[in-house]
């Protein structure tokens, strides 16, 4: 009976030092990167995935006026949340005075204070997906239930739309099955169908909603898998296609949002993108079945050319440092740009600092799976 008592209490004294050692992911720590920046930008948000099913997303924080990054802040802010910020952290965005986090399968929109990230409110919406705001109103995709990978049980999806002020969900679109990215031109918004759950027999379509009357007007035929999407400044939307991973390779399509029609395609494979003025920077992470590995690559597409001005984005040969780049983002002032490593996806990740000609300049830890980044203004 002793011997049984004995190991019971060393079976506690493993789970409690355990579960200590599994909260230090969720520490807050400060780490000195470059010398201060002072521009009209204050710094910038990262939110990190985590991997699925372990509630360990995550905020990190970059603050250009002292050259401090600061991982894991939302857990600082907010240390009497539970589960802190959740299962798959999938957008980030700042709008007004707040700071919204997309938690995939929490299902549900963090929102907080965008110069604290204290934590406001959630607002429930079942496996949501991407977030854009125009005038007022918030408006995100959502695949509308649970993750089923079963041919017959599929929802089909939405987007909703939130009052930013109330932070009260107003309305609902129906749109493709499990809508990804979504923007908006023309007051229209433009929704990315990715059916990614009814593989192989995906989605090919781009939903375009009236933002007037919050109904779907029409669907345009673009390719298997959509992803990304983006509006121009001339009101061209571009779309990713990340193809079947077979025959059909990944592609970059181009709608005119005044006629609604495709019009254009540029014959690079993008994983995911960023568009700075008209510069749309992309990266693939793409399987080669004649390597036998994952092929990666780097580029910018001129969108009003429409055509690839350069495949060497990093200029200094320090992308072979880049195991499994996630996300990218352009600072729109100082035109230095980010790109997140994800590494073998469930361990810390890496984000990455260039200089506007491509040189390294510095690269930090960061939480599991860095993805998506928000910067913020004075």
């Amino acid at each position: 009976m002793k011997i049984k008592l004995f190991f019971m209490l060393l079976l506690l004294i493993t789970c409690f030092f355990s579960c200590r050692k599994e909260n230090n992911v969720f520490q807050h720590e400060e780490e000195p990167v470059l010398p201060p920046e002072f521009t009209d930008i204050l710094g910038f948000y990262l939110l990190n995935e985590g991997n699925m099913g372990t509630n360990k997303a995550s905020l990190d924080f970059y603050d250009y006026q002292t050259g401090t990054y600061n991982r894991n802040i939302y857990a600082s802010a907010n240390p009497s949340v539970p589960k802190e910020l959740g299962d798959v952290g999938n957008d980030i965005a700042i709008y007004g005075n707040k700071l919204y986090a997309v938690i995939n399968r929490s299902n549900k929109i963090e929102v907080m204070e965008a110069k604290t990230a204290k934590r406001i409110t959630q607002i429930d919406i079942p496996n949501c997906r991407n977030i854009v705001f125009h005038n007022g109103y918030a408006y995100v995709t959502s695949f509308a239930g649970p993750v089923i990978i079963e041919a017959g049980n599929q929802q089909i999806g939405y987007v909703a739309k939130i009052d930013t002020a109330t932070l009260q969900i107003l309305d609902k679109c129906m749109v493709g099955f499990q809508p990804e990215g979504l923007t908006i031109a023309n007051e229209k918004i433009y929704v990315a169908n990715s059916g990614g759950y009814l593989f192989p027999n995906v989605e090919k379509t781009v939903s375009v909603i009236d933002i007037a009357s919050f109904k779907e007007t029409k669907r345009v035929e673009v390719a298997t898998n959509l992803s990304r999407v983006c509006a121009t400044r001339n009101g061209d939307i571009w779309v990713s296609s990340r193809g079947d991973y077979f025959h059909t390779p990944s592609k970059l399509y181009c709608i005119d949002s005044k006629s609604d029609k495709l019009t254009d395609s540029v014959d690079i494979a993008v994983s995911n993108f960023h568009l700075d003025e008209d510069n749309l920077f992309v990266f693939s992470v793409m399987w080669s079945n004649i390597t036998m590995s994952n092929e990666i690559k780097y580029g910018i597409v001129d969108v009003v050319s429409k055509r690839v001005v350069t495949t060497n984005l990093i200029t200094d040969g320090t992308n072979t440092q880049i195991k499994t780049p996630y996300g990218i983002k352009v600072n729109p002032v100082t035109k230095d740009f980010y790109i997140t490593d994800a590494g073998n996806y469930v361990s810390p990740g890496t984000l990455y600092f260039f200089d506007k000609n491509g040189k390294q300049k510095k690269s930090v830890r960061t939480g599991d799976i860095p993805a998506h980044i928000t910067f913020i203004k004075k």
